[in-house]
């Protein structure tokens, strides 16, 4: 796991040290903002605790220090005890009132110091009996009392902070208000349980190893645990500030599929119905706003040119047959418009009009109606579902194929 550790390590830290200088830029404007300043120190601790955690780094430590594994100590202390207290005190500030958050901050800030004074004297009394540097500190010593102490209070420590900052996490979310917020906390939850493995993989390294169990053999569930745990947390914790960034191409992105599901309907009137189109085709991806709205507009004109062309007997058997295939509602509504839609142009293709038949039992024009939606958006989704049902429903085809025979 050495090289693997070579590799993610250092992109860790890097990840780590960019959501600092991210964050960076909003100490002009809350240069005073005890939540921003948790954030980027817990950012900081966990970039250098990960740059020291790379395994070339770790020795040129140890070595320039001349004292074996203090890179160790320091990793635990930095990425461990202090990062977690940091992202605690984040989310106190972040869910409650300054003179409710201080409390709870001080609290966390106490802890972390007792825990780093309970952790340095272990490792100094295990520093005493040691040979020599060790590869992996935890793993190579761990039938040393003392590093099984160090350990044991380190992972539980580690255990109980990442499921506090999970809890917390998912907690605040449900009330966060803000939609990348909720997000964001819900992705630092899920990243904190998944980081934990980590101290869980070391709690049952302590326990293995009186079994003749070698840990080493899972050192895999570290890398795992860190290289998708640790994403999670920095991006959970930066998520409401690029979030909102991601909004816009989203909705690019929904109007371009919803733009391309229209297509097949729109080139069959087009094809028909030359004259209700204003622009030739062109490149989607210049003004999709306007092409989306030039296409619903033009499908629209479409319906009410293809209206000499409907039929009621195509209605009322599209209804038989989506009734008969369990569609109701809006699924039914679509089914109909489509099949209508579909024998209208097989007509106007045909050159044979054919005026709408209307009996006591149905108005084809109730199963036309030109309406879908209110806004830009509910009408494209309204227009989308029919030209699915235009080229994919097996209603429609036997519908149409059914009046033609």
């Amino acid at each position: 796991m050495t090289g693997a550790k070579s590799i993610l390590f250092p992109l860790l830290a890097i990840l780590c040290w960019a959501a600092f200088l991210y964050k960076c830029h909003g100490l002009r404007l809350e240069r005073r903002d005890p939540a921003l300043l948790a954030l980027l120190a817990a950012f900081a601790l966990k970039g250098t605790a990960f740059a020291l955690a790379t395994p070339a780094v770790a020795r040129a430590v140890d070595q320039r220090l001349n004292t074996p594994d203090i890179a160790a100590l320091a990793i635990h202390l930095l990425g461990g005890v202090a990062f977690s207290a940091a992202v605690l005190v984040v989310l106190a500030f972040w869910a409650h009132p300054p003179d409710q958050a201080w409390p709870k901050a001080r609290w966390q800030l106490v802890a972390a110091t007792a825990m780093t004074l309970a952790m340095l004297s272990l490792w100094i009394v295990a520093a005493a009996g040691a040979s020599g540097r060790s590869t992996h500190y935890l793993l190579q010593n761990v039938r040393r009392p003392a590093v099984a102490a160090y350990t044991l209070l380190y992972v539980g420590a580690l255990l109980v902070a990442l499921v506090e900052i999970a809890r917390l996490c998912w907690r605040y979310a449900e009330f966060a208000g803000q939609l990348w917020l909720c997000r964001g906390l819900r992705a630092a939850a899920v990243g904190a349980l998944i980081y934990s493995i980590n101290f869980v993989n070391r709690a049952v390294a302590v326990i293995g190893v009186q079994f003749g169990l070698h840990p080493l053999d899972w050192e895999v569930l570290t890398v795992l645990g860190a290289g998708i745990g640790i994403p999670l947390i920095v991006g959970g914790l930066t998520l409401p500030s690029w979030g909102p960034r991601l909004s816009p191409l989203a909705t690019w992105w929904s109007n371009y599929r919803t733009y391309r599901s229209l297509s097949p309907l729109w080139i069959a009137m087009h094809q028909e119905l030359p004259e209700i189109v204003l622009h030739s085709p062109a490149s989607t991806l210049s003004n999709l706003n306007y092409r989306l709205y030039r296409r619903i507009i033009e499908i629209r004109d479409g319906q009410i040119a293809l209206r000499p062309y409907m039929n009621s007997e195509v209605a009322v058997r599209a209804a038989e047959l989506g009734g008969e295939a369990g569609l109701v509602g809006n699924e039914l509504r679509a089914v109909v418009e489509a099949a209508q839609l579909k024998f209208a142009l097989t007509a106007k293709m045909q050159g044979s009009p054919s005026p709408v038949k209307s009996s006591a039992n149905c108005d084809p024009l109730a199963f036309s109606e030109l309406s879908g939606g209110a806004d830009l958006a509910s009408e494209a989704a309204w227009l989308s579902r029919i030209a699915t049902a235009f080229v994919q429903s097996p209603v429609v085809a036997a519908s149409v194929n059914d009046r033609r025979s």
